[in-house]
Order: structure tokens, then sequence, then C-alpha cells
């Protein structure tokens, strides 16, 4: 019989075999990939040619990889799309898919690199990570057979996925993950559920998503809250939308407000908006990128915590509407406005004297700003606003938000419009919410699309405030809230296949951007 004592002796030797040789910190590597990509055709090109498109992308990618593995990095992480790009049907898509098995079959692909078929990408990762003595992340895609008396398989015969693929220092495949939330990716399949995958290191527990995905609960929070990873790898291919949306600020605000570090490699595209790359920490940006003005790559290496929630840095914990809702709310302005962010119907109020205490609602949602600015430009006009409701137009994500942006001119009709320049600095400001949601993630963009490392915090009771002296100029400061049991596939779908949902969804974009 085997005894309690003895399982629990056994589970301590584990926790010590675990932590020997662990590391405090490690060095990360992200890079940001100006793809190349193929001719547009609507006729599937043969495999070779796609293997030679998907090789010329991978010595791009094997130069960083070199480059961070000289640097002593411990792992890369390159971006969605890298290998191909993205403007395809399920058809023309085809040639460039390999099948990934699980990585529960002990697989090195660059030792044995025919033993699940035609692998020659798998292959060539596999041995760039072995060589290298380096993880490597990249992102490829999955094809998977599937039986024609099974009603959700499609015509070809195959379920097709957006996939991130992990291999280890000795090239072995550690994990895959197939993307859950698609946006406008016809030519992939959903899964049946999220999938929620997690690998350990000697300098961190690690998990994965992929770029749309870090909007929704599953697999992103869970990841966290529930499977303690310590480091998130974040492939994406992302387009900028001001004033919220940017990556740099959206993914160093995600960081912060999760707690985790996460390390972002986006594709770089400069005419569809697509740059801003980072390693972020909980507690601030240790680097990032953001270039629209050439058409190059970037590598990016960052020395960071393998595990934040034991560092003297990592934040305090934050009760989100503390503050906001057991304060007596400023007065409600009178000369409150309508506009709009996005699609998106926020209750605007402005910022008329230099110096000020503002509350602007939107039904029970309510937004208090105190600030002073060291000048009030004559020619810029900054506004407090507040949203609670579903998002945009694929009304799927709930949002609360509470925000302090620069308005395009002086016409408060342009208030929530793009915007990249400001010249006016505050030398206070302190955003708080009356939040129904504890996922609440703060940002602050200055002029021209840079970050505020170490000039702003969170307090526990839910502000956000500057610190260290005055601000430079400021583009937007938000508290950018996420309400997940309002999301529409809560309270709409009921028992219905998630999967099934976001497919049906999707196909209504396509047709609708056609």
């Amino acid at each position: 019989m085997i005894t309690s004592s003895f399982l629990t002796s056994v589970a301590v030797f584990a926790l010590i075999t675990l932590h020997v040789g662990a590391l405090d910190t490690f060095i990360a590597a992200v890079y940001e990939h100006a793809v190349i990509l193929p001719n547009k055709t609507e006729i599937p090109v043969s495999q070779d040619d796609a293997l030679h498109l998907m090789n010329k992308n991978i010595d791009i990618l094997e130069r960083a990889i070199k480059q961070a593995a000289e640097q002593k990095a411990r792992i890369i992480v390159t971006p969605e799309d890298a290998l191909y790009g993205w403007k395809f049907t399920r058809e023309t898509v085809f040639p460039y898919l390999e099948d990934i098995p699980d990585p529960q079959v002990n697989w090195i692909p660059c030792q044995n690199p025919h033993r699940f078929g035609h692998a020659p990408v798998q292959t060539r990762l596999s041995c760039l990570a072995k060589n290298n003595s380096i993880y490597v992340l990249a992102n490829m895609g999955d094809k998977k057979p599937c039986s024609s008396l099974n009603s959700t398989c499609p015509p070809n015969g195959y379920y097709q996925y957006n996939t991130n693929v992990v291999y280890d220092t000795e090239g072995k495949l550690v994990a895959r993950y197939h993307k859950y939330h698609l946006y406008s990716e016809p030519q992939f399949d959903v899964p049946e559920k999220p999938e929620l995958v997690t690998f350990n290191t000697t300098f961190g527990r690690f998990g994965i998503f992929t770029c749309f995905d870090i909007f929704f609960h599953d697999p992103a929070i869970t990841l966290v809250k529930d499977f303690h990873v310590d480091t998130i790898l974040f492939p994406a291919a992302w387009m900028n939308v001001l004033p919220l949306l940017t990556a740099i600020e959206f993914h160093s605000a995600w960081a912060m407000g999760m707690g985790v570090n996460l390390l972002v490699a986006n594709t770089h595209h400069v005419s569809l908006n697509m740059t801003g790359s980072g390693i972020y920490a909980p507690n601030s940006p240790k680097v990032y990128h953001y270039d629209m003005k050439t058409e190059l790559g970037k590598i990016l290496l960052s020395e960071v915590d393998s595990h934040p929630r034991v560092s003297p840095a990592y934040p305090i914990a934050v009760n989100w509407s503390a503050y906001a809702t057991t304060i007596k709310p400023f007065p409600v302005q009178k000369n409150t406005f309508r506009g709009f962010i996005s699609r998106d119907e926020f209750n605007f109020t402005e910022l008329f004297e230099n110096a000020g205490n503002l509350t602007v609602c939107q039904k029970e949602f309510c937004c208090h700003l105190s600030y002073r600015m060291l000048k009030k430009e004559e020619n810029e006009v900054y506004v407090l606003g507040a949203f609670t409701g579903l998002h945009g137009r694929r009304r799927r994500e709930y949002w609360q938000v509470c925000t302090m942006l620069k308005c395009k001119t002086t016409n408060l009709t342009t208030c929530g419009r793009p915007v990249q320049t400001a010249f006016t600095r505050f030398e206070m400001f302190s955003l708080s919410g009356t939040f129904g949601t504890e996922y609440v993630f703060p940002e602050v963009l200055l002029t021209e699309i840079h970050l505020s490392p170490g000039k702003f915090e969170v307090l526990k009771d839910g502000r956000l405030v500057n610190k260290n002296g005055s601000s430079g100029p400021v583009l937007t400061v938000a508290l950018f809230g996420r309400w997940y049991t309002k999301d529409y596939v809560y309270n709409s779908c009921g028992t219905c296949n998630p999967a099934v949902t976001y497919l049906l969804i999707s196909t209504v974009l396509m047709i609708v951007a056609l």
C-alpha cells in the first residue's frame, strides 16, 4: 500500500527537483518581423513554392534567433503570420500547412524529421532552437484530417488552425496552441474549445495565446488566474487603433493589470498600421518598439523576473472601484456631450480650466478626474469620457472605460478621433471609475505614440495617478475595463457551441467588409 507520507515525500522531492537550477531572472527576446508576402492569387501555389516563401521568412527569423542566443536570451517570440502573411482563402493557404502533432508525442523534428509526415518547417524551426540552445516560439498553420461523417468537417476533409509552436533548447516540441478568437481569418477554423497551453522551464512557467485572444476571458484570463503562469508568450498581427488600442499602449496595460510578464512580437507592416512590440513586466514596460516610418524588422531584448509575483517590484493588489464608489462624486457636468471612439458612444465633458475636479457618467457607470495642467495650450482641447456597454460592430465584448484624452481639433465633434501629437503637460492627474469588474488595464500614452514608464502608478484604491513630476505631453490616460460575464457569448449563447458562434460572427464580418 502506498502511504500518504510516501506521497507527501514524493511531492516534496518533485518540488525540490523543479527548483534545482531555477533562475530568478532571464533574458527574453521578441522580434518584430516585416513579413515577405506571397503574390496575390486565387489559385493555390504548389507546396514547393509555399515552402520557398516560408524559408525566405525563416531566413530572416534565423538571424534574429541567432542574435538573441548570442545575447544570452533564453527564449524568443516571433509574430503571428510571420511565415506567410494573412491574405488567404481556405484553399490558397493549404499548401503552407503542416500536420503538427500533440507535444505529448515527445518529438524532436530536427532528429526525426519524417516521423509525422512532411514537416520541413517544423524541422527547420526545431533545428534553429536546438542549434542555438534557445526556446523558439513561431506561428504557422496546422491541418488536421477529419471525417466527412462529422457534420462540422470542412469540404476539403481538414480542419485548419492558426497555430503557435514552441521548441525547447533540444529542439523538442513542447507546446502547441490553436488560436481560438479569430479576427476575419476565413482560411482558419475555430477549435472546439479554448486551449489552455502551458509549459514549465527553469526560468518560469509560460502560457500562450495569439493576438485577438487577449480581449477574452478564455484562454487569457484563465491562464493567469487559474494556471498561475509567470509569463505570457504573445505573437500578434496587431493593427493599431487610436486612442485606446495601439499595441504598446494596450499590451503594457494588460501586463500591469494581470500582473504577469507579456512578451509581444508584432508583425511589421506600416500600410496596415501594424507595429508595436515589447517586453512588458507587471510594474512597467521593460522595452518596447513602435515604428511607422520604416519597413524594417526589430529585435528587442530585456532581462525580466522569472517569477514576478515574488519580486519586490510586484504591484499591490487593487480594488478598482474602491475610491470611486466611496467618495462624494464631483458635480456631474451639465455640458456633457456625446461622441464616439471608434463605434462606441461615449459621454464626454471638456476640461475647461487649467485645473479641476470632474465627473462624467454613462448609465450607472461614473468616471472621476482630478487634474492640474502645467499650462493649457490654447489650440488643444481635452475631455473626460465614460463608456459602458458592448463594444463596436461585433458587439461581443463588454467594456467599461474611463479616459482623459486630447481631441483631434478644438471642434468637440473630433473628440475620440485618432490624434498622434500633443503639447499639453499635466502636473497632476488622478483618474478613477465605479467599475463593476476586477479586470481593468491602466493606459498612459504620450505624444508621438510613446509610453510613460515610471511616470504613473495605480493606487490600491483604483486611482490611476502620475508620479515623479510632470508628465510628457499627453494623448490618452485611460482605465480600460473588461466585464467578461456581460459579454455577448455569456448572455445570448446559453449552451451553444462558442466555436460555432464565433465562426458565424466572423463570417458575417467578412461579408460586411466585402
